[in-house]
């Protein structure tokens, strides 16, 4: 309720509107006063129309007037009283439709702006529900983010330890690779050498049994010519072929051994090239297709 607004000058208002020939209402006093509510003017008039007939009664008892003139003073008051009155009614009547009216109008508005608040709360429930759910997204979003980072340093590492191991790897095999050449190198010299020394073996056996045919031939010319000296030699001749024949026995046991050895020697070049653990294996056949790609 604006402040300032006294029953005092509601009445004076409603009294200077009367006296102009016009019906106070709640629009017309509060014009005349320039403020108070429609509530507070409508009650204060009220109290002015209640107190009005005391004050009609207060001036019919004035004895300075004459009585005809105060009869008819009091029967034009008395009609002027009844169209106010009548005035007032119809009017109070209008206001009081116009108040429901706004008063409906303003339930209805009321009633809107409920529904509003209403829509307005479950929005806002669904709202923070939605936050909710993308906070809990955005926790679970940064723990992944987090693991994911603690995956990629994870896999640094062994991509670094790979790495070196990798290294050492193709160093061991640069080195296996050099080793398996000078142990080629050497096989081929030994078995260069191995063949050789069965060549000239077999060379010298072959020319043993050339010369030894030689001598058979001389002996068989001889026979003719010196049997008797045959005879007295046989035993020696024979004694001396047995030990051509030994001798035959050992070139060729000796050739044979060392046919062993070189076949020894180049299994144990395949079994020294062979892997002795699973990776030294793997190694060692990537080196020997590395060879064979070259």
């Amino acid at each position: 309720m604006p402040r300032g607004i006294t029953q005092d000058q509601v009445n004076a208002a409603a009294d200077a509107i009367l006296g102009a020939g016009e019906n106070p209402t709640v629009e017309k006093v509060r014009a005349e006063l320039g403020t108070g509510s429609p509530n507070t003017v409508t009650r204060m008039l009220d109290v002015w129309r209640g107190q009005l007939g005391e004050r009609l009664r207060q001036l019919s008892a004035l004895p300075d007037l004459p009585t005809p003139v105060g009869r008819e003073m009091m029967g034009l008051w008395q009609l002027a009283t009844e169209h106010a009155s009548q005035a007032i009614a119809g009017r109070f009547a209008e206001e009081r439709a116009a108040l429901e009216s706004v008063r409906s109008a303003l339930a209805t508005e009321r009633q809107e702006w409920t529904a509003r608040l209403e829509a307005a709360e479950t929005d806002r429930a669904r709202t923070q529900a939605a936050k909710d759910l993308a906070e809990h997204a955005c926790t679970t979003l940064d723990a992944q983010l987090q693991d994911s980072h603690a995956l990629r340093a994870d896999l640094a590492q062994q991509r670094n330890r790979l790495q070196v191991q990798c290294d050492q790897l193709i160093a061991e095999l640069q080195g296996l690779r050099g080793q398996l050449f000078e142990q080629q190198q050497a096989a081929a010299a030994e078995r260069a050498r191995q063949e050789v020394y069965v060549r000239n073996l077999e060379d010298r056996a072959h020319q043993e049994v050339d010369r030894l045919r030689q001598e058979s031939k001389q002996w068989q010319q001889r026979h003719e010519t010196a049997e008797r000296v045959h005879r007295e030699a046989e035993a020696g001749r024979v004694v001396e072929q047995d030990a051509l024949k030994e001798q035959l026995r050992r070139a060729e046991h000796e050739t044979a051994r060392l046919a062993g050895q070189v076949s020894a020697l180049e299994k144990a070049l395949q079994a020294r090239a062979k892997p002795t653990t699973s990776g030294a294996g793997k190694r060692k056949r990537t080196g020997q297709m590395a060879l064979k790609a070259r």
